[in-house]
Order: C-alpha cells, then structure tokens, then sequence
C-alpha cells in the first residue's frame, strides 16, 4: 500500500516537473509580449497608457473578441473603463467609448487619427476602395462619388425600382409555405437592392443566387487574420473578390460604351458622370472595387438593420400599431380590394414622422455597424491616457448609444426620446452617431434610411407577421448585428375585405 502511494507521488511530482516549465514559459512568454507593447508609449508624453491586456503572444486577444461578442466589450469596459488597451488582429488597438471621447476622434480625421481598417478588410476590397483612402486622395474620391450617387435627385430616381424590389420579395416572403429567415430574406433583398439599383445590374435569378453567395464569402471574410495561406480567411475572401471582379468588369465595360448617353439608371452611371464632369480619370481595376465597394456599403448592414426594426416592431406592437395608424392617416395600407397603394415619394415618406423615430430609434438601440478604426498619427491625449501614434483606435458607437449620458433610460427602445417635444440627442451631437461623424460620415445614410422606410411601409401597410420560434433569438454584433440563428418569422398578406388574413398560396 505504502509502495503503491509512493508510485503515486513520484508519477504525480514527475507531471507537475514537466508541465511547469511549459506553464512558467507561457507566463513569461505573456509578460514579454505585455511589455514589448508598453516600450511603444510616446516618450515625450507623460500620460500613462491605458489599463487593459495584450492578451497573448501575436493572436493578442483576437479569439475572445470574436468568441465572446458584445460581451468582450462590455466585460473589459466594466473592467477597466471608457478606454482601455487591446491587441486584436494583428495591432494593438485602444477601445475607447463616450460622446466626448470618440467626438475627439470623429472630428480628428486627418490630423490626429487616419482611417484604419483591419488588414484583411484593407487587402480584400483593394487599395482603391473610399474606406481605404485618405487624405487628399479621400477629399476628392468621397466629392465625386456622393455628389451624384446619393444627391436627392438621384434618391428620387432610385426609389421607384427600391419600392418594386421591395414588394418583389415581400411578396416571396409571404408565399413560403413555413417560417421565413428573416436575417437571410434581407440579405437576399438588399443585395438585390445594391446589384440592381446601385450597379443596374439585371442578371437571372441563378446568377443573383450564386453571386450573393460569392458576396457572402467575401464578408465573412473581411475581418480574418491577415495570413494568406491556402484554406485561410484571407484567401477565401481574395477569392471571392476576383469572381466578383470578374463579373463586374464585364458589366462596366457596357456601361463605358454607353456613357454618351444622359440618362441615368442607376447609381453607377451617375458616379461615372460625376467622375468624368469632375475631370478625374478612373481606371478598370478603381472602378471595379467601388462597384464591390457599393455593394458592401448597401448590402450587409442594410440587411442587419432590416432585421433589427422587423425584430424590434415584433418585440413592441404598440409601436407597430402606432406606426400603421400613421400610414393608415396618409392613405398607405390595403383598400377594399386588398390592393396597396404605396408609391412614395421622398416627400411623402419624410412626412411619416412617426416612422422616422422608430428608424432613428432602431439605428440608436441597435446600430449595426458597433463601431469603427483609425490609427494614430501623433500621439494625443484621451480622458487622462495617452494614446500612442502608429497604435489603433477602436470607437464604440453601440456602447456609445447605451451609455450616453443625453438618453432616459437607453436600455429601452423608445422611438418617442427623438420627437420634437423631447429629442433627447438634440443637445449632444456624438451621442448619436449610427453613421459615424465628421468627414467619414457613411455616404450612403441617406439611402440606407429610405431603404428602412420602404421596407417598414410596405410590411406594415401590406402584411402581418408572427414570431415562429418560442423566444426571441439572441443577437450577435460581431462583426454586425445578426441574429445567431436567424429571425423565423411567419408572415401574411393583410386583407381587410375579408376582416381576416389571407396566405398566398403560390411561391412567386
């Protein structure tokens, strides 16, 4: 017996003697890579850096950020406060949350911080994209682009076709014969959006199909680790763009020879306009990635919004009712034939207020784009930190929104904070930012807005909807806001003739 415990012993010393240096040089493996990070602070500045871990030797703590979520975020901000220290793909990286403090970051394009996406993202959408440009090169790109793209004029030519593919795929929604996903149905809808009526693109539907699926492997990929090696993120993604590219260079290439024309059709033939009024040379490979880059600023984070106002006009049918008795005032629900009579203009859907403020609440209680990069060009000052040039900078716009001191109750969503009589962001400007601020504001907000107004008129005048799972799905804001298993939501076409709904029994 006592021969037998012995044995134990030694085999149990014997594990520990061989585990514990493995341990002990992890530990000091971490403690290394802590203070390779900390050797990089400015000097001549005699702020501290910010509280916060580097996480683990070259991975930092990029695989928490994406396992956790939010929760990453919100566990570290309780921890260490509105700014704190990070390594997250590749670069050290401070996070920083408050109206004031990304105020200082939104208005310091430029000057103190320059536009900083992750390699990976940089790498796939190509060095011509207006999200990779800066400077002077940004100034005259985002002039020539937005002027005619996103001007009114070009707005009111656009939303005829918007409406029509709206009620396209509202309609397919409604002919299923079970549950529809509703995160996937409006990635489906805004692709069709961005390909038909930003590019003018009018392909059969396998073709759609197969190049949404294309797109899709582009996104998932943009926010990989930057190591280009067979089966990594970073070459799928690459992949994903050249077939994209491919396709699209066939389409620009009608559309050059057809530039004599005046009419426009979409918003691609009003940039190339703009470009060529403003005498600025575009070349295959430029235009090639702004048309990726069109789909991307309408695609996914269209569909995230779409889906966040379903799931939130779900979760609080006062505010549905309320925002359909408005649209009943104005004339835009189902008449006795069971007929919709929803031909907005911008006029006419900029006089829905109360929509606006479900839309503006919606964007504040669940912005789907949580926040943004910049790197640092001379070291500056952050809420008693330094922040060190050549490190990023992460701002949160969604802890921002729950956190800002302007909002009564943030955890509430409560489209009545931005009426007239309270408008509780009217007093603090970065409190609100969906779209971010100051000379990267997204160029598309105005679009993506009337993308949301379109589609809210059209299900609330038109259809009924009712959760199809036994609970609300939890929602995922890496790297935007998505449902994890989707939203399954059955949906009903609304006929008042006949005092009950009706399901369309025909797939369209």
């Amino acid at each position: 017996m006592l021969w037998h415990a012995m044995s134990l012993a030694c085999a149990l010393l014997a594990a520990v003697s061989s585990v514990l240096p493995a341990l002990l040089l992890l530990l000091a493996a971490r403690q290394l890579w802590e203070f390779r990070w900390s050797i990089t602070r400015d000097a001549a500045c005699t702020l501290p850096l910010p509280r916060g871990s580097m996480g683990w030797p070259l991975i930092g703590e990029t695989f928490h950020w994406l396992l956790q979520g939010s929760s990453f975020h919100i566990s570290r901000r309780e921890k260490h406060g509105t700014v704190f220290k990070t390594h997250l793909l590749g670069k050290p990286v401070i996070r920083v949350t408050g109206a004031e403090n990304i105020r200082k970051i939104l208005l310091g394009e430029h000057t103190v911080v320059s536009t900083q996406w992750p390699q990976s993202t940089r790498i796939i959408l190509g060095p011509h994209a207006l999200i990779n440009s800066v400077g002077d090169l940004h100034k005259k790109k985002r002039k020539v682009r937005p002027a005619r793209v996103f001007s009114r004029g070009a707005l009111e030519t656009y939303l005829t076709r918007l409406q029509e593919i709206v009620k396209s795929e509202t309609a397919k929604w409604c002919a299923e014969l079970g549950s529809v996903d509703v995160y996937t149905a409006t990635k489906s809808l805004t692709f069709r959006i961005a390909v038909r009526v930003l590019l003018g693109l009018h392909l059969e539907e396998p073709r759609i199909r197969y190049l949404s699926k294309i797109f899709e492997q582009l996104m998932s990929n943009l926010f990989s680790l930057p190591v280009d090696a067979p089966l990594s993120g970073l070459r799928k993604g690459k992949r994903a763009r050249d077939i994209l590219h491919s396709t699209m260079e066939r389409i620009i290439e009608e559309k050059l020879a057809k530039q004599h024309s005046d009419e426009y059709c979409d918003a691609f033939d009003y940039m190339l306009s703009g470009a060529k009024e403003s005498d600025y040379s575009l070349s295959m490979q430029e235009l090639k990635e702004i048309a990726v880059e069109l789909i991307f600023a309408a695609h996914s984070t269209t569909a995230s919004a779409s889906t966040s106002l379903i799931l939130q006009l779900m979760r609080h049918p006062d505010v549905a009712e309320r925002t359909r008795a408005e649209l009943e005032a104005e004339g835009l629900v189902l008449d006795a034939c069971g007929c919709a009579e929803v031909e907005d203009t911008l006029d006419k859907l900029n006089q829905l207020t109360y929509l606006d403020y479900v839309v503006k609440e919606m964007l504040r209680y669940l912005p789907p784009v949580s926040g943004g990069y910049r790197t640092v060009l001379q070291t500056f000052e952050l809420n008693g930190y330094q922040i060190p040039k050549g490190w990023s900078v992460m701002y949160s716009i969604r802890d921002t929104h729950e956190t800002a001191a302007a909002y009564q109750k943030p955890e509430l969503f409560d489209p009545e904070r931005f009426s007239a009589e309270r408008d509780e962001s009217k007093n603090s400007r970065f409190s609100y930012v969906p779209f971010g601020g100051g000379v990267r504001m997204c160029i598309g907000r105005e679009f993506a807005v009337i993308v949301l107004k379109t589609l809210c008129v059209e299900l609330l005048a038109t259809v009924e909807w009712s959760l199809a799972t036994e609970t609300y799905p939890r929602m995922q804001t890496v790297p935007i806001v998505h449902p994890v298993n989707g939203l399954h939501v059955n949906f009903n076409y609304r006929n008042h003739a006949g005092g009950r709904n009706r399901r369309e029994s025909t797939h369209i």
